[in-house]
C-alpha cells in the first residue's frame, strides 16, 4: 500500500477491525460524514445483513468524488439462464419482479450505475477451506442434482479483478469475474475426493428436479481489463495448493 494511501474500511461488526488495522485500513461502524469524500471506492458486502441494500450502497455512492472509481461487486446470479447455457457480460438478466433476491441485487446495480460506478459480477468464491464445495463436503450426501453447472473463481483471483477494475477508471460498465472452466457439481466433488487434501469425502447429490445453472464466460473482461486469473480452474488450484 502507497504510504501516502488512507484507506478506511466500513463494516457491519468489530470482528475483523483488529486486522483491518495491522493492515493500516481505518475501520469504522458508521458512514463516514458526506463531506469525506474518496477517489476509490469499493462496496462489497452481500445483501443478507442489510435491510436497505441499494440505500447502503447509494451511502457509499455518496462517498465517490468521482475521480477515481467506484465499483460494486455484485453476483452472476440475474443471469437470465438456467439450462447449463451459456452466459456472459452482456446476457439477458432476469426482468424485475421474477426473483426477489436477485431484484435486491439488480436494483443496487442500478444506483451504481446511476452514478457512474462499475459493476462486477462475481462467480461462486472460494479458497480451500469456503465455497460450495466446503458446504457440500460438511454436508455428505446433498439433495442437489448433480448436472448442475457451476462457475467459480478464487477469493484471491475476485481480489485482483477488483483492484484492477479500479486502477483502470471505467466508468458504467458491468464486469464478470469467472475463472473460465464452468463444471458440475459432481465433477467439483471428484476433483475434491481424489484430491487428498479434505478429512472428509463427500457422498452423493440426489436431486433429480431441481433448476440447472449456467456456464460463464469472462473472456471481454479479461480483454478489456487486461487481468487473468491466479488459479485458472478448481482444478488447478487444488493440484497447486500444498
Amino acid at each position: 500500500m502507497a504510504s501516502d494511501c488512507q484507506v478506511y474500511g466500513q463494516t457491519v461488526t468489530t470482528h475483523h477491525h483488529n486486522e483491518l488495522i495491522q493492515m493500516d485500513i481505518y475501520p469504522s461502524l458508521k458512514w463516514t460524514e458526506a463531506t469525506h469524500r474518496f477517489p476509490n471506492v469499493i462496496y462489497c458486502a452481500p445483501p443478507s445483513r442489510t435491510p436497505d441494500y441499494a440505500g447502503n450502497v447509494r451511502l457509499a455512492a455518496l462517498c465517490w468524488n468521482g475521480e477515481g472509481s467506484f465499483l460494486f461487486t455484485s453476483s452472476s446470479a440475474p443471469y437470465d439462464c438456467n439450462d447449463n447455457g451459456t452466459c456472459d457480460e452482456d446476457s439477458p438478466v432476469l426482468p424485475i419482479g421474477r426473483s426477489a433476491k436477485v431484484d435486491v441485487l439488480l436494483k443496487a446495480e442500478n444506483v451504481v450505475l446511476d452514478f457512474g460506478g462499475c459493476v462486477l459480477r462475481l462467480a461462486g468464491l472460494y479458497k480451500e477451506d469456503r465455497g460450495a464445495h466446503n458446504y457440500y463436503l460438511e454436508k455428505g450426501t446433498v439433495d442437489s442434482r448433480p448436472d448442475h453447472i457451476l462457475n467459480l473463481i478464487h477469493y484471491e483471483d475476485a481480489a485482483s479483478l477488483a483492484v484492477a477494475i479500479l486502477k483502470k477508471k471505467f466508468r458504467g460498465q458491468i464486469f464478470l469475474g469467472c475463472d473460465n472452466h464452468p463444471l458440475s457439481r459432481q465433477q467439483m466433488m471428484d476433483l475434491v475426493n481424489e484430491s487428498g487434501k479434505f478429512n472428509k469425502k463427500f457422498d452423493k447429490f440426489t436431486g433429480t428436479d431441481d433448476p440447472l445453472g449456467k456456464r460463464l464466460n469472462n473472456t471481454k473482461t479479461r480483454q478489456v481489463v487486461g487481468w487473468e486469473p491466479k488459479y485458472p480452474s478448481f482444478a488447478g488450484f487444488l493440484k497447486s495448493s500444498p
